[in-house]
């Protein structure tokens, strides 16, 4: 009944701190105040995962590293910024190639230095020629500047587009770009492919913003214009990006998906706000309500197929000359293809998810790669959301509550942790956003709560459960009280126990060498000694009676080997005694040699006592034999004495080396009782000969050939006390053949 009460509450109490937890934990994350912590766990699971998604084949990118930059330099006379010229020979060559399109994450926004209206350059290098320098690098560099002004350098770039169709010419939109006299409208009669918002919520809109266009002669002949803004988040990572950006009330493609409506993808789209989803003809892209798509991204731009910007001008130039290509056309065929600057201090950076100095660029890439394959990160439903604090919560909670081991609690709070770490890595790898630092935070918040409450409740009875009883019962036995505290209630039950009896040698005459003082540091080191052995090994402390010590095996908890523990704890005691002969002859000035009985039976184990004060004890004729025992080991010259029954049970569950000593008959017991001296295996080993000429003295002797026997024991005797107690009764049965008797008759308790 009790328990069943004790286990209401603790029902109770689980629900209520777990619905308290959840609701605080649901609200903090409603308002916003556990994001930052979120966001730090979610960009640790997509740096970690990143590589385990594979970048589409279908993306090429081509980089204008240093490597390109140190090329153009030696072999064409180029510093940077190059000339648009270069842009033109690489559009050329995507078009040779049939790409799929050409996306420029550059701003062509200034005319470029080496067009024909730049007269300052100009002037420059006619003056440098009309001069008389002996370099004639100088001169030749003066001839190359102005070889490629009169090309028209932007003219060539722009033909190079009007001929390809499918070039795509970044372009910035920023509410910043106001300032300076960008542009805030569309140019008139601009042909570029925007989306039809028709029947669509125009999401993501900002009339403020400005523009940074390309050049007019660009503008005027790209195929497509795409935006390169990114969505920074409130802690300025970029985690998303928009399929479009809201200008003068037209949608703008992205870099990524102008190049996909130049290759025939439907203008039309529209937005479910129900699901978060934008429909584009075949393609679904889940957005949050500012238009946003969470990229799934896929680690380094390296992934992707990298190839250098002066690989691309080689090629197009052998192939020209009708020569092999570095790269051949059909490496491009059908792809989509990214420029971008990758030099020292040229490209522009952001902070993603996996790396504070992201290439932005690789934005872009990202998102046309999510759109092509379709897995961009959704967020989790609500309702999955607030289950899995739900449940961590209750497990949480739980734990505290109904676990009293430490180390169990411990490795199940570790779980339930570990849990919630699974599904949230499982769940990105799976394409989803699981939140992890609300049920992380729920978890924490509630395991404490939880703890703090069993702390309150019930800890102050495990503390005095455990404060009381840690000096005469194993940590096994205290653990198993805690759980069932109701043990420690009055009475008894019947069952089979092994019993441990010790007494110290001459104890008054050692305590009458003794102050108080020492004779109480004495006691306090032997009984601790022996005590700590017989708990070790699992044995409960029944109580001290000045120098001896009760113990038994096998109460309050079952132990099957309970018989076999209790001989090897006395064998390991009297061995620790040997150990520590010189400690206690230096220290106290006396050798210390301790009695130990055992028997094995059946007893009343239980609480006796008062309701008030009570102990956990033992009775029984099985717990007398025991007390005798301990007291024989003087009549036979041993120290370690145990019961046949003992002796038996132990052989069942381990190796025992003994030697039967006699079948006595005890006082207070109407049969004789056989009894062993245990011994370690390395003290058997050394005795073995002598052993064997006991047994076969002590077998003679019980057939009444005494006096064969008798010359065997005395051939013995000084060397094995027993022995030595065996001579002296053989001699007396000599003398007096009438009172012979092979049962050894107890002379004391």
């Amino acid at each position: 009944m009790k328990k069943s009460v004790k286990s209401g509450k603790k029902i109770a109490a689980l629900f209520w701190i777990a619905l308290l937890v959840f609701f605080l934990t649901a609200m903090l994350e409603r308002l916003g105040l556990l994001e930052k912590l979120e966001n730090v766990s979610y960009d640790g699971r997509v740096n970690m995962l990143s590589a385990l998604s594979r970048p589409s084949d279908d993306i090429i990118v081509v980089l204008l590293d240093e490597p390109s930059i140190a090329w153009a330099q030696e072999n064409r006379s180029w510093g940077f910024p190059w000339p648009r010229d270069a842009f033109g020979e690489i559009t050329d060559y995507m078009r040779l190639s049939n790409a799929s399109a050409l996306m420029f994450d550059v701003i062509f926004s200034e005319p470029s230095l080496y067009s024909k209206n730049n007269e300052t350059l100009g002037a420059i290098a006619e003056e440098i020629q009309t001069l008389s320098l002996p370099n004639t690098a100088v001169y030749s560099k003066a001839q190359t500047i102005k070889e490629v002004l009169d090309r028209d350098d932007d003219r060539i770039f722009a033909q190079a587009l009007r001929q390809y169709k499918k070039g795509v010419l970044a372009t910035f939109f920023s509410s910043q770009e106001r300032s300076g006299g960008a542009a805030y409208t569309l140019p008139d009669n601009l042909d570029i492919p925007v989306f039809n918002l028709d029947g669509a919520p125009t999401i993501d809109g900002d009339e403020r913003l400005g523009v940074r266009f390309p050049i007019e002669k660009l503008l005027r002949s790209t195929g497509a214009l795409g935006s390169v803004s990114t969505k920074t988040e409130s802690d300025g990572i970029v985690r998303r990006a928009a399929l479009y950006t809201l200008f003068d009330g037209k949608a703008v493609p992205g870099l990524s998906s102008a190049a996909l409506l130049l290759n025939g993808a439907q203008k039309d789209i529209a937005f479910n706000k129900g699901n978060g989803e934008i429909r584009w003809g075949k393609y679904i892209i889940p957005v949050d309500e500012q238009g946003g798509a969470l990229l799934k991204f896929r680690g380094s731009l390296d992934r992707y197929q990298p190839y250098s910007a002066a690989s691309i001008l080689r090629s197009y130039e052998a192939y020209k000359n009708g020569g092999e290509p570095e790269l051949p056309p059909e490496n491009f065929e059908g792809r989509f293809v990214f420029f971008g600057y990758y030099a020292a201090g040229l490209f522009d950076i952001c902070a993603t998810p996996i790396s504070s100095a992201y290439p932005g660029m690789g934005v872009h890439i990202t998102m046309l790669d999510n759109i092509l394959q379709q897995d961009f990160i959704r967020p989790s439903p609500l309702w999955f959301n607030y289950l899995l604090i739900a449940l961590a919560a209750m497990l949480a909670t739980a734990a505290p509550l109904f676990i009293g081991r430490v180390r169990l609690l411990l490795g199940v709070m570790f779980v339930v942790l570990l849990a919630l770490f699974a599904t949230a890595y499982y769940g990105y790898y799976i394409n989803w956003k699981i939140p992890l630092a609300s049920p992380f935070f729920g978890a924490l918040l509630a395991f404490l709560t939880a703890a703090v409450y069993n702390y309150m409740t019930e800890g102050a009875q495990k503390r005095f459960i455990k404060s009381a009883f840690s000096q005469y019962l194993s940590p096994l036995v205290i653990e198993q009280l805690l759980e069932n505290p109701q043990m420690l209630s009055l009475g008894g039950k019947r069952r089979e126990i092994s019993i441990f009896f010790s007494d110290i040698q001459g104890f008054t005459s050692i305590s009458e060498k003794l102050d108080p003082t020492q004779l109480t540091e004495f006691l306090n080191d032997y009984l601790s000694m022996m005590s700590a052995i017989i708990l070790d090994s699992g044995g409960t402390i029944d109580k001290y009676e000045g120098d001896a010590i009760i113990a038994f095996w096998n109460a309050p908890l079952t132990i099957e080997d309970h018989a076999y523990r209790a001989l090897s704890a006395a064998i390991e005691c009297q061995s620790m005694l040997e150990i520590k002969q010189e400690y206690f002859q230096k220290r106290y000035g006396f050798k210390l040699m301790t009695r130990i009985g055992l028997n094995t039976g059946l007893a009343v184990v239980g609480n006796m006592g008062s309701k008030n004060r009570f102990d956990y004890t033992m009775l029984g004729d099985s717990v007398n034999l025991a007390a005798r025992l301990e007291g024989l080991n003087k009549q036979f010259g041993t120290y370690l004495m145990c019961s046949e029954n003992t002796y038996k049970k132990a052989l069942t569950h381990g190796e025992v080396f003994a030697r039967k000593l006699a079948d006595v008959a005890v006082v207070g017991k109407k049969e004789a009782v056989a009894v062993y001296e245990p011994m370690r295996e390395e003290a058997f080993r050394q005795k073995e000969r002598i052993i064997e000429r006991f047994n076969a003295a002590r077998e003679l002797f019980c057939c009444g050939r005494l006096a064969e026997a008798l010359a065997i024991f005395n051939d013995i005797k000084d060397i094995d006390p027993p022995s030595e107690k065996y001579a002296a009764q053989t001699e007396l049965f000599l003398n007096d053949p009438q009172s012979f008797n092979a049962i050894w008759i107890a002379s004391s308790k």
